[in-house]
């Protein structure tokens, strides 16, 4: 049995923003047990009046994965909380914030192990901004996981209707990132495992392996088209995809 005091630590340092040292420089952590105390410290999350909203998904960039030195997909869980209006200010209790464009979809059923494809009702530009809870931003693959997979805040732009949008090719999108007006990423949705749809088939075997609840509404992010960078205080971002639109958030000063 995990030990439930590392969840109570991880949350500690998320609400506090003081990071903390690696759980794995102290315990040893199985894959299956770090996703179990992913899964108690959302638990301490909803206790909190911050449910589950939907799921998102790490290192589907190659570019993402070398700069984190992790090479692996991963997933976490989106909480109500985490949620920015769209222009809307990012003012959350943060460590080391980064920022990352992606890709959303729109669940319109739910899913209980099935394929998520046929549940999407809508996709959208988005932004990601994670924030590890451990010091220098460093960890294993098991501790990300643990830690929810850095997961902090989103902003979602303009949805658009999933059938009309696929006509568009979401395999190879253009995806631009500016911070305060200046282009600092640049790439395409192909860097979303290939295909950003890929993503949903990755999320599908989550959902049967690890037992990721996604009622209908729920939100997918489908992962990072390009490196993150760092947020910092007073900045405004946006990020582009061609045909989709555009997502926009303010850091606080």
């Amino acid at each position: 049995m995990t030990d439930p005091t590392l969840a109570t630590r991880l949350d500690e340092a998320t609400r506090t923003a003081r990071a903390t040292t690696q759980l794995t420089s102290e315990v040893p952590l199985s894959l299956a047990d770090a996703y179990a105390v992913q899964r108690a410290g959302v638990d301490l999350r909803s206790r909190r009046d911050d449910p589950p909203v939907g799921m998102k998904l790490g290192f589907t960039s190659r570019a993402k994965a070398a700069q984190m030195g992790v090479f692996d997909v991963i997933a976490g869980v989106l909480t109500a909380g985490m949620r920015i209006a769209d222009g809307g200010t990012v003012d959350l209790p943060l460590i080391h914030p980064r920022i990352e464009p992606e890709l959303a979809f729109l669940l319109g059923d739910a899913v209980h192990g099935g394929d998520l494809t046929t549940a999407v009702v809508a996709v959208a530009p988005a932004v990601e901004i994670i924030d590890s809870r451990y010091r220098n931003f460093s960890f294993t693959l098991e501790d990300v996981v643990a830690d929810n997979a850095s997961a902090a805040a989103f902003a979602i732009g303009p949805w658009q209707d999933f059938a009309a949008a696929r006509v568009l090719d979401l395999g190879n999108l253009g995806v631009v990132l500016e911070v305060d007006g200046a282009v600092v990423q640049a790439g395409s949705t192909a860097a979303i495992l290939g295909h950003p749809l890929r993503a949903l088939d990755v999320c599908t075997r989550m959902v049967r392996e690890h037992g990721f609840v996604l009622p209908a509404g729920s939100v997918i992010l489908a992962g990072a088209a390009t490196a993150a960078v760092p947020l910092t205080a007073g900045a405004v971002v946006e990020a582009s995809v061609t045909g989709l639109g555009r997502v926009s958030v303010r850091a606080a000063s």
